[in-house]
């Protein structure tokens, strides 16, 4: 099977240079596309110059993660992508042990490789590690990550695990289900579509695994870091939008009311921390979901419509209490 691996770019051509290398080194027959979001460092130009094997999507403005992807998988025929961020390095084989877990399971619509930190190669990366998980309260966390502790590859997760979503670092797809379930949700604009996809996903009966045979070296923080107050934003925001559209038990707004709750903490230990940037984005996440609740309503209505069981179920467990009250710091089944 050929697949497509699609590397989303927006002025990144100083990690172009350092990552595209191992990509086209063992991309063996799959085809390569740099899907540029209107990038004014030159990106365009050196690839082309480069790598002219690499086909070039160019976009007309920066459409962001979702928004990227979306308007680039347009125009990519292979059935199964890859999406691939710009600040990964990838090893020998690794396509093929997931291609072949395509092959054998027509219910597997999403997987994600190992991924390690390019910068610690013995220890898991923070986006995506072995693999996502949610709480109760939509917190993603992973195994080899909770929160900021990052453990060590010891070879604990080399096993083959369902997930509750994969990475969007690096992120196997099945075109025809991502098209299914409505595409990457361009609302979100960076970070955690790839989580709310996966849920989607699951609503409607396909499975989300994990690879451990594939294994990537993940930069990590090229588009927005850990200190970056948007991203304290995005990351707010859109845990609140999952819940609504995702979860659908009977108990989902008393879910989204602890969240809220949880949120005020956090808002207040950033104003403790004298982090004035980081606690006026959790309230203008939080204003800015207030705004977005009718659409959002209406989006989960439509999900349920789709919905194949009765109801996608995560862990009961809460990640905030087991690591901030019970002092759990690594992944725990």
């Amino acid at each position: 099977m050929k697949i497509g691996i699609v590397i989303l770019n927006w002025n990144g051509i100083d990690l172009l240079k350092t990552y595209l290398p191992s990509v086209v080194e063992h991309r063996k027959e799959h085809v390569i596309y740099l899907a540029d979001n209107a990038s004014t460092d030159g990106s365009i130009a050196w690839t082309a110059t480069h790598y002219p094997e690499v086909k070039i999507i160019a976009m007309g403005e920066n459409r962001g993660y979702a928004g990227g992807y979306n308007a680039a998988l347009d125009s990519v025929p292979e059935e199964v992508v890859c999406l691939l961020n710009s600040d990964v390095a990838v090893t020998a084989g690794w396509c093929d042990f997931i291609v072949r877990r395509f092959e054998i399971d027509p219910k597997l619509a999403a997987c994600q490789p190992k991924i390690l930190d390019d910068k610690k190669k013995e220890f898991f990366e923070y986006a995506g590690a072995a693999g996502g998980f949610i709480d109760r309260y939509a917190y993603p966390y992973c195994r080899g990550r909770l929160f900021d502790s990052i453990e060590k590859d010891l070879g604990q997760y080399d096993d083959v695990v369902d997930l509750d979503w994969a990475s969007g670092a690096c992120l196997f797809l099945r075109k025809s289900a991502y098209i299914k379930v409505g595409k990457l949700d361009e609302d979100y604009f960076a970070h955690q579509e790839e989580v709310d996809l996966c849920w989607r996903l699951r609503h409607a009966g396909f499975v989300i695994s994990y690879e451990p045979q594939s294994v990537v070296y993940h930069l990590g923080g090229g588009t927005l870091n850990n200190l970056n107050p948007r991203k304290t934003f995005y990351n707010f925001r859109n845990c609140l939008y999952n819940i609504v559209k995702n979860d659908h038990s009977s108990l989902w707004l008393g879910v989204l009311f602890i969240r809220m709750l949880l949120d005020g903490i956090a808002a207040l230990k950033f104003l403790s921390e004298l982090k004035f940037a980081h606690f006026l984005a959790v309230l203008h996440a939080h204003f800015h979901f207030y705004r977005h609740l009718e659409s959002l309503l209406k989006k989960r209505k439509e999900i349920k419509a789709f919905e194949k069981v009765l109801q996608v179920k995560n862990t009961d467990l809460s990640i905030v209490y087991q690591y901030f009250i019970n002092g759990i710091k690594i992944y725990q089944k």
